[in-house]
């Protein structure tokens, strides 16, 4: 078969076809592929609960001769990941401190400049009239995404509700944090070589329950795009030891500020009832400094639709 070198992109090319069984092994496969490589066909099954010989047809059914060539191609796999390290030493091991910044940085430019050029106008608008007009917005981003999906919940909490991050560590409990969602809901699946078993699994069960499902992946050859009616492409090269995510960070600001432009009123809405929380709970007070050499702002009178109220804090 062609490109079977790369086991785990041969591994993503199959799943969405695999058995049940199949699909636990490709999951195991990628999640633990550093346990895995040392194991045997049978000490998978056995920690798998399937049989010795469901391994093997996995590896047959990925276009191996047998689980020995395809074990030799995950070690492979698992070899030049681990080099990883040796290659940016090999790249900058004579660098200065300043040639390693400029190199960096120039390098995340080139990738954003990529993904203006690149990303589609028409589904980056269907993405966030799917946002506005969903009930819930489910939002899963794992390992080195997760950051991305944080930063993505925060800023859509505030300008709209129901927003439900998915926190897991496993497939089940991921699944218990949106057995609710329907087709009336949305889901946005945030995912980079390498990607997350995990975070395809929920996008299956969103697109399976109807729901829409938006992908901000890297290419249209990523299987986050298998369950998605929209996909956003963004850059994201491995130009050191980590993965660069200033390109789908920036599809994901961009978004944000679509979201404001297009719902101005109720976004100003939920704007002025956060900073009337701030303001009457104080929340900020000890967390936040905005001004200096300012008194510090304690007895905050109560507001409400941005008047004062007439009340002030008493003094206890």
């Amino acid at each position: 078969m062609e490109n079977n070198n790369d086991v785990i992109k041969v591994i993503d090319e199959k799943y969405p076809k695999m058995s049940k069984g199949h699909k636990a092994i490709a999951r195991f496969i990628k999640e633990d592929y550093d346990q895995a490589v040392f194991m045997t066909a049978a000490k998978i099954g056995e920690k798998l609960s399937v049989s010795e010989s469901t391994v093997v047809r996995f590896a047959s059914a990925l276009g191996y001769s047998g689980y020995p060539e395809f074990q030799k191609k995950l070690a492979e796999w698992v070899k030049n990941k681990l080099n990883v390290v040796q290659k940016v030493g090999a790249k900058y091991g004579q660098s200065t401190q300043s040639e390693i910044l400029s190199s960096v940085l120039n390098g995340d430019i080139e990738k954003i400049n990529d993904t203006l050029h690149n990303l589609d106008p028409a589904a980056f608008e269907t993405a966030v009239n799917i946002i506005l007009e969903a009930k819930t917005i489910y939002i899963v981003g794992i390992r080195s995404c997760e950051p991305l999906a944080d930063f993505m919940s925060f800023y859509l909490n505030m300008i709209r509700g129901n927003v439900v991050l998915l926190r897991t560590t496993s497939v089940s409990e991921m699944f218990e944090q949106m057995i609710r969602i329907d087709e009336k809901d949305a889901i946005v699946g945030i995912s980079f070589p390498r990607y997350s078993m995990r975070t395809l699994k929920a996008m299956e069960f969103a697109n399976d329950r109807n729901a829409k499902v938006i992908s901000i992946t890297d290419t249209v050859h990523s299987p986050m795009c298998l369950y998605s009616s929209c996909n956003l492409f963004a850059r994201s090269d491995m130009v050191s030891i980590v993965d660069s995510l200033v390109a789908p960070l920036s599809v994901i600001n961009a978004l944000v500020v679509a979201l404001c432009l297009k719902a101005p009123e109720a976004v100003k809405n939920n704007l002025v009832a956060l900073e009337e929380a701030w303001n009457n709970y104080q929340v900020y007070l000890n967390d936040e400094i905005n001004f200096i050499d300012e008194e510090p702002m304690l007895n905050y009178p109560l507001v409400k639709n941005g008047q004062e109220d007439e009340e002030k804090w008493e003094e206890t």
